[in-house]
């Protein structure tokens, strides 16, 4: 399967990345470009959006990344550093960056920009990937 089909295979199930709207701009092995309009319900009670929603993009990115070389890979551990606050309407683009890449396990760090460019936030992943292949 090239990276695209096993992006599409994997979006078809994940309800989550529908319902947060996630438009994919690359797929690719090792890389992903995904955007998302930050919409009223994704706000907390500050006004701004839920650090969960930056992360369940960057998430999604690493995910899409690191399963675009064939094999079926889960992350093992994640964080995210939120740099600046996000309000409704804002459109976010999440840049996969794949730092390491051995036979069992990915590394990748995840840039989150605002419509404007600026850095919003900052992820890093560890995958590892299993002998399963997508099919």
């Amino acid at each position: 399967m090239t990276p695209s089909e096993i992006v599409d295979k994997m979006m078809y199930l994940d309800y989550f990345s529908q319902w947060l709207g996630i438009e994919r701009q690359e797929d690719g092995a090792g890389k992903s470009v995904l955007t998302m309009k930050i919409r009223k319900e994704m706000l907390n009670g500050f006004g701004i959006a839920h650090g969960g929603i930056t992360f369940s993009l960057a998430d999604s990115a690493l995910a899409f990344a690191a399963n675009g070389y064939g094999k079926q890979a889960v992350s093992i551990e994640t964080g995210i550093s939120h740099l600046k606050p996000l309000k409704e309407g804002d459109i976010i683009t999440a840049t996969t960056i794949e730092e390491s890449l051995t036979n069992r396990i990915g590394i990748y760090r995840i840039v989150i920009e605002n419509q404007n460019g600026e850095k919003v936030a900052l992820f890093k992943g560890t995958v590892y990937r299993t002998e399963k292949i997508w099919e």
